[in-house]
């Protein structure tokens, strides 16, 4: 099964490390001008800031990019990037502000510092899985409804709409490759008379 691992949604956290505080932003992005625009966005709001860190990874191409702004080459983007990568993350940006407190850190000092910043934002924006998943169908009467809703749940699917008319039409995302294993349960718990239709295919978050 195809699926990667990304950030559910935009957050931010924050601490104070001997008088400096830092910002962590992280957000979803699956573009290298998403990220850019993010880390604008973030640098203008924060433009009295001492340094905006900022590291970014997309599946595309599995393109990777950080940077230091400012900070001492290798205390800075590269362990903001390194959080990323040790998460097993993808199609995300990250961007540390830095205020400076007045007492210097020194190079292992910023390494922590943003390391734990890159840390709480991804722990605030919580990780995700997403997995290639097919958007069904299925019609079908009410007494065999109450049947079909357990069964899309037991497979691991996630109901998305149910309308009731003279019949019910269910719909729901499941796992594209679990998808010929639902059917075949499907046509033979409803003794051929239900099958289900593959409406579209797209990323879907599976937890």
């Amino acid at each position: 099964m195809e699926s990667y691992k990304t950030i559910r949604e935009s957050a931010n956290a924050q601490f104070v490390e001997k008088r400096s505080r830092f910002i962590g932003y992280i957000a979803p992005v699956t573009t290298a001008q998403q990220a850019q625009d993010f880390i604008a966005e973030i640098k203008s709001k924060h433009w009295d800031a001492t340094h905006n860190v900022s590291a970014y990874i997309l599946r595309e191409g599995n393109l990777k990019r950080y940077s230091d702004d400012g900070e001492p080459q290798g205390t800075a983007g590269v362990p903001a990037l390194s959080v990323l990568e040790k998460a097993g993350l993808v199609d995300c940006v990250v961007v540390v502000t830095r205020y400076f407190g007045g007492i210097l850190l020194g190079g292992g000092g910023l390494v922590r510092a943003y390391s734990h910043s890159a840390s709480i934002a991804v722990e605030a924006g919580g990780i995700v899985t997403r997995a290639m998943c097919s958007h069904m169908s299925v019609k079908c009467d009410y007494y065999f409804y109450g049947k079909l809703s357990p069964m899309v749940l037991e497979a691991g699917g996630v109901i998305e709409d149910t309308v009731f008319e003279d019949a019910v039409t269910l719909k729901f995302r499941l796992r594209s490759d679990l998808t010929e294993q639902f059917n075949a349960k499907l046509v033979e718990a409803s003794n051929g008379r239900y099958s289900a239709e593959v409406l579209s295919e797209e990323f879907a978050d599976i937890d």
